[in-house]
């Protein structure tokens, strides 16, 4: 098992230095889904939910978190995003929404905190949209799905279905 990074030799929370580092391209993949009921989810397909396009708002939101990720998560180092593609599927049995974002920039660090903040705030934006029709929704099983990129090379979860 790797040290913890963000702990200097005192014990003390601090910002990586990555100055010393080469800028190298850097990928991340995460993922995660909303489960709902079964009409909440026709609400979604048919584009009926009050609030409008739940899911074109949901992939604007996800990639403005990916860029607002290191405002929100104290020790992120803000980076400069080349890429951030967020995709939705739509899973009838249990009824949930999985949404899948990629990040990438190049860099001296990875970018697998942005892939997972976009992740929780695409998830976080179709509870708001659908939460009159449905307070229920559950948002889980989101994780790190591939890395690419750095010093630990390419890494992929072997355990999700």
């Amino acid at each position: 098992m790797t040290e913890l990074t963000h702990f200097d030799a005192q014990g003390q929370a601090h910002m990586v230095d990555v100055s010393d580092k080469p800028a190298t391209m850097r990928r991340a993949v995460a993922e995660g889904r909303i489960r709902m009921q079964a009409e909440t989810l026709v609400l979604i397909t048919e584009g009926r939910a009050g609030k409008g396009d739940v899911l074109g708002v949901a992939r604007i939101a996800a990639i403005q978190g990916a860029k607002r990720t290191s405002d929100l998560i104290p020790l992120c180092h803000p980076l400069p995003l080349s890429k951030v593609a967020v995709e939705f599927e739509l899973e009838p049995d249990p009824p949930a929404v999985l949404c899948r974002v990629t990040a990438q920039t190049v860099g001296p660090t990875g970018v697998e905190m942005e892939a997972l903040t976009a992740v929780q705030v695409g998830l976080l934006t179709i509870y708001d949209m659908c939460k009159a029709a449905d307070r229920g929704m559950v948002m889980t099983d989101v994780a790190l799905v591939e890395k690419l990129g750095g010093r630990s090379g390419h890494w992929q979860r072997r355990d999700l279905p």
